[in-house]
C-alpha cells in the first residue's frame, strides 16, 4: 500500500509542477545532449526515460571506474565480486547471483547492454570494465530499449560516449590524484589527454592512464577439513541465510561416525597479507577524424586497457572487519583491445551511419575455490581414503587431505559487430530511424579445477592406486587415449595438469542480425506518435566437453592409470542428443505516445518490449520429478514495459523534474538452478513470471537568486515479485523479491561555486547516496539480503584559468556499505564499498 501511494503521490506531483507559475529569472539547468535515439537530441526532447552524467558531472563526481558511476545512478546495481567481474542490472531485473567459477561460458547472457560508442561490448558472465578516461557523458536507458538496441537490451542500456577528435584547437591536459582509504593502503593515479588539429579536416585524439587502486582487504588465518563437507552435512542444518538443509540436499553420509577419520586443516600461512585487494588499471585510447567534406566524416579508434588484481574484494561477516580467509590465491589478468570505425554521411535527404567494431579479450584468472567444500556432496572422493566415502560405512577411518582447491580460468573473446542506419530529415513531420544490425561473438574458455589433495594415493576395498594422467577424450584402452579432435572440440589435447580433476572446455559462439526501425509522426503541434519494430535471428552454439576424472578403482592397469572421462559434448552428433544450438527468432515492438502541452513540458506513455536469448544446458534430458526434464535449450525470456513519463522545465528553467512510473511484466525468466532432486550438476531453466512496478525520477534545481548553486538528486522505487514459478523445485518461491531490486534508492548532491577576488574560483559539494536492502538471488538456499546503507561523500577545490585543485573525502561516515552478496557456496561473501578515502586531485590544462 505505501508503495502504490509513493507512485500516485509522485505521478500528482508530476502534473502540479507541470501547472504551477514561472518566476522572473534567466536559464539556469544546463542543456544535456545525447544519442540516445541514434540521434543528436537533448535529454527533454525525447520521449524515453534516460539518466545522463556530462563530461563536466564525471569529472565533478571523481568518476573513474565501474563502480564509480553505478553509485550516481538510483535504479541501476551490479552483482559480481569486483574489478572485471560485475554484471549490470536496472530496475530489479535479475534472478541469479553471478558466478564465474561455474562455467561462465555456459552462463546466462546479460539483460543489460553495455556500449562503448556506437558498439555493444556486453559479454556473458562479466561486462567489459572499461576506464572512464576522457569521456564525454554516460547515458543510461532504463526499460526495455529493443528496437534500436537488439537483445542483450531486455532490461536497459549502459553508454559510455567519448569524446571525439576535435579539428578546431589543440588541448592537452593532466590529471593525477593520491588518496589514502582507512585501514588500507595508498591509491594514485594519472591521467593525460592531448587533442591535435593536424589540418581542417583531419585531427587526432589520446589518452593514457593508469590507476593503481591499493587494498583495503586482510586475509587472516582460517581453519577448514573436509569433516565440513556436504557429504557429512545433516539435514534440518540451519545455514548462515536461515534456509535449513533439505533431505535431498542432506549428505550421504550425514550419519557416519568421523572419529576414526583423520582430517588434516587447509592451510593458509603463506597466503597471509594486510590489504591484499590490489587493483591497477591501465590503457590508453587513440581516435581520429577526417572530414572528407561538409557532408561525409570517418572516426577511426583503437583502445587497449589491462586490468590486475589481486585478492578478494569480499568480506566475511563472520570475521573481524574487513577481514577474509583465503586457502589460494585470488588473481585476475583482464586485458583487452578494442577497434572501431564509424562513417558519417549524407545520402540525398537521409543521414547514414555505419559502425564497426572488433573486440579481443583475453581473461586469465585463479580463483579460490575451498568453499566448494560446503556444498560439494562428491568432494570427498578426491581427496580422502576410498575406506573414508564407502557407501554405507557406518565407521569410516583412514585420510582426509586438506581441501585447498582453486580454479584456473582462461577466457578468450572476441566479438565483431556492424550496423547501418539512416535518419529521414528531423524537421519532417514524418521522421523515421532505421537499419540492420549484425555481431558475431566467440567465447572459448577453459576452467581447470584442481583439487591437490588428489595427488595422494587413494584405497579402494583395500587396493591403492593414484590419479593418473587424465585426457580430454572421450575412449582410452589399455595402450593410452584414443580418439581426436574429432570427437569434439578440444582446446588441449591433455593430460590434465597434475590435480586437475574437472576441466571445462567450451567454444561459444553467440550470432545474430537484426532489423530495426522506428517512425515518429506528429499528429499535432503537440501530439506525436512513435511506432517502432525489431526482427532479430539468434543462434547461441556450444561445442566442447566438460570432462571428469572419477579415480582409478581396481588394478593398476595402463589403461586405468591414464583415468575415467566423462564427456558431454555439444555437438549435434554427441551421444546425448543434445541440439547443436540455441536458435530464436522473431519481432519486438514499441509504441509511444507524446503530448507537449508547452514548450518546457513533455508527458509521454509507452509500451516497449524486450526479450533475452537462450542457451544450451549441459545437463540437457535428465529426467526429474512429476515427468519434469531439464531442457536441452533454454527459450527467450521476454519482457513487456508499460510506462508513463514526464519530463519538465519549471520556473524559467531553474527546476527541472524528470520521472516516470512503470510496470513490467516477466515472462519465463531464465535462472541457474542447483537441486539434487532433479540433476546433481547446475542448469539452467526458464523457471519463472515476474512483476516489476516502480518509479524513478530527477530532480535538478538551480536557483537564480542564489548564484553559482545547483543542487541534483534523483530516486527509484521498486516493488518486484515472482508470481508464478514453472520449474517443478523449492528453490524459487512464488510472492518472493526478485533480486538486487532495492525498495527504494537516492541521491543527493549540491554543488555552490564562487569567485574569490583573486579571480580564482571556489567551490563546495556534499553528496549522499542511500540504498535499501535487497536479496542476492532468487534461489533460495543461495539468497542472502545484502543490507541498505547511506554513504556521504564531500569536496572542495580551487579552480584558476588552467588548473584545478580538489580535496575530496569518500565514504565520509566510513560505512561497510553492501554492493552485493554471494552465498552460492553456502558462506557469505559480502562485496563492500571502499571504506572511507581521503584524497586530493590536480589537473592541468595547456
Amino acid at each position: 500500500m505505501l508503495k502504490q501511494r509513493a507512485l500516485t503521490t509522485t505521478i500528482l506531483s508530476a502534473a502540479a509542477f507541470s501547472i504551477l507559475g514561472t518566476a522572473a529569472a534567466h536559464a539556469q539547468v544546463d542543456v544535456v545532449t545525447v544519442t540516445a535515439t541514434k540521434r543528436e537530441t537533448s535529454t527533454q526532447d525525447i520521449p524515453l526515460a534516460v539518466n545522463a552524467m556530462n563530461e563536466e558531472t564525471l569529472d565533478e563526481l571523481g568518476v573513474d571506474v565501474f563502480t564509480d558511476y553505478l553509485q550516481q545512478l538510483p535504479g541501476v546495481t551490479a552483482g559480481g565480486s569486483g574489478p572485471g567481474q560485475s554484471t549490470i542490472y536496472i530496475r530489479g531485473l535479475a534472478s541469479t547471483t553471478p558466478n564465474l567459477t561455474t562455467a561462465g561460458v555456459a552462463g546466462l547472457a546479460p539483460n543489460v547492454a553495455l556500449y562503448l560508442d556506437e558498439q555493444p561490448v556486453s559479454q556473458p558472465g562479466r561486462n567489459l570494465d572499461v576506464y572512464a578516461a576522457d569521456l564525454a557523458r554516460v547515458e543510461v536507458l532504463p526499460g526495455p530499449q529493443g528496437t534500436l538496441y537488439g537483445a542483450s537490451s531486455q532490461a536497459g542500456t549502459v553508454r559510455l560516449i567519448t569524446n571525439r577528435p576535435d579539428p578546431s584547437a589543440f588541448y592537452a591536459s593532466t590529471n593525477f590524484a593520491v588518496s589514502f582509504t582507512q585501514d588500507g593502503e595508498m591509491s594514485n593515479k594519472a591521467e593525460a589527454v592531448v587533442n591535435v588539429p593536424v589540418a581542417d579536416n583531419f585531427a587526432l585524439r589520446g589518452v593514457v592512464y593508469v590507476d593503481q587502486q591499493g587494498g583495503y582487504i586482510d586475509n587472516v588465518p582460517g581453519v577448514v577439513n573436509a569433516s565440513e563437507s556436504a557429504r557429512f552435512r545433516p539435514a534440518g542444518t540451519v545455514r548462515a541465510n536461515g534456509v535449513p538443509v533439505s533431505a535431498t540436499r542432506a549428505g550421504f553420509q550425514s550419519t557416519a561416525d568421523l572419529s576414526g577419520v583423520t582430517f588434516l586443516d587447509a592451510n593458509n600461512s603463506d597466503l597471509l597479507e594486510k590489504n591484499f585487494n590490489d587493483s591497477t588499471y591501465s590503457g590508453f585510447r587513440i581516435s581520429a577524424l577526417y572530414d572528407f567534406n561538409a557532408d561525409w566524416s570517418l572516426t577511426v579508434m583503437h583502445m587497449q586497457q589491462q586490468l590486475d588484481s589481486e585478492g578478494v574484494f569480499f568480506v566475511d561477516p563472520t570475521l573481524d572487519d574487513l577481514e577474509v580467509s583465503r586457502f589460494e590465491e585470488d588473481e585476475l589478468d583482464d586485458y583487452f583491445h578494442n577497434t572501431s570505425w564509424t562513417l558519417e554521411g549524407r545520402l540525398g535527404a537521409l543521414e547514414m551511419v555505419y559502425t564497426g567494431a572488433y573486440t579481443d579479450r583475453e581473461t586469465d584468472q585463479r580463483v579460490d575455490y575451498t568453499d566448494y567444500l560446503f556444498v560439494g556432496q562428491y568432494l570427498p572422493y578426491y581427496i580422502c581414503d576410498g575406506s573414508v566415502t564407502y557407501p554405507g560405512a557406518a565407521a569410516p577411518s583412514g585420510t582426509c587431505q586438506a581441501p585447498n582447491l582453486f580454479v584456473n580460468s582462461g577466457t578468450n573473446t572476441s566479438v565483431f559487430t556492424q550496423e547501418l542506419r539512416f535518419n529521414t530529415p528531423e524537421d519532417r513531420r514524418i521522421r523515421a530511424t532505421f537499419g540492420g544490425f549484425y555481431s558475431d561473438m566467440e567465447i572459448a574458455e577453459l576452467n581447470d579445477f584442481t583439487y591437490p589433495g588428489s595427488e595422494y594415493a587413494i584405497s579402494f576395498d583395500g587396493v591403492t592406486t593414484g590419479f593418473g594422467p587424465n585426457y580430454p577424450l572421450t575412449n582410452i584402452d589399455a595402450t593410452g587415449p584414443v580418439g581426436d579432435a574429432s570427437d569434439g572440440y578440444f582446446s588441449d589435447p591433455g593430460p590434465f595438469p597434475a590435480g586437475v580433476i574437472f576441466r571445462n572446455d567450451v567454444l561459444r559462439t553467440d550470432t545474430q542480425f537484426g532489423f530495426f526501425g522506428e517512425t515518429t509522426f506528429d499528429i499535432t503541434e503537440q501530439f506525436s506518435l512513435t511506432v517502432g519494430a525489431r526482427y532479430y535471428d539468434i543462434e547461441v552454439d556450444l561445442q566442447g566437453s566438460a570432462n571428469s576424472s572419477f579415480g582409478n578403482f581396481g588394478a593398476t592397469t595402463d589403461a586405468q592409470l591414464f583415468g575415467t572421462n566423462i564427456s558431454a559434448l555439444y555437438a549435434s552428433d554427441n551421444p546425448f542428443g543434445n541440439p547443436d544450438a540455441a536458435a530464436t527468432d522473431g519481432f519486438i515492438f514499441k509504441g509511444t505516445l507524446e503530448w507537449r502541452p508547452t514548450d518546457t513540458t513533455l508527458f509521454y506513455a509507452t509500451v516497449s518490449e524486450g526479450f533475452r536469448p537462450g542457451l544450451l544446458n549441459r545437463p540437457g534430458g535428465a529426467a526429474g520429478p512429476g515427468g519434469y526434464t531439464v531442457p536441452y535449450a533454454l527459450d527467450t525470456d521476454d519482457v513487456t514495459n508499460y510506462e508513463f513519463g514526464w519530463k519538465t522545465d519549471l520556473f524559467d528553467n531553474q527546476l527541472r523534474f524528470n520521472g516516470n512510473a512503470f510496470f513490467v511484466e516477466i515472462e519465463n525468466l531464465q535462472t541457474t538452478i542447483f537441486d539434487p532432486s532433479i540433476t546433481n550438476l547446475f542448469f539452467s531453466d526458464n523457471a519463472a513470471n515476474a512483476e516489476i512496478r516502480g518509479v524513478e525520477g530527477d530532480v535538478t534545481w538551480a536557483p537564480a537568486d542564489i548564484e553559482g548553486l545547483t543542487v541534483v538528486g534523483a530516486f527509484s522505487i521498486l516493488d518486484t515479485e515472482i508470481t508464478e514459478v514453472l520449474t517443478p523445485t523449492n528453490d524459487v518461491v512464488a510472492g518472493s523479491e526478485l533480486a538486487f531490486a532495492p525498495s527504494y534508492q537516492a541521491n543527493l548532491r549540491a554543488r555552490y561555486e564562487w569567485y574569490l577576488d583573486n579571480g580564482m574560483m571556489a567551490h563546495v559539494m556534499p553528496q549522499i547516496t542511500i540504498t535499501d536492502d535487497s536479496w542476492s538471488d532468487v534461489i533460495e538456499i543461495n539468497k542472502a539480503e545484502i543490507e541498505g546503507y547511506a554513504s556521504l561523500n564531500f569536496s572542495t577545490g580551487l579552480t584558476g584559468d588552467n588548473w584545478s585543485v580538489e580535496v575530496f573525502a569518500d565514504n565520509l561516515t566510513n560505512e561497510r556499505g553492501e554492493m552485493a552478496n554471494n552465498f552460492v557456496f553456502d558462506r557469505e561473501q559480502v562485496t563492500i564499498i571502499r571504506p572511507r578515502t581521503v584524497g586530493v586531485r590536480v589537473g592541468v590544462q595547456y
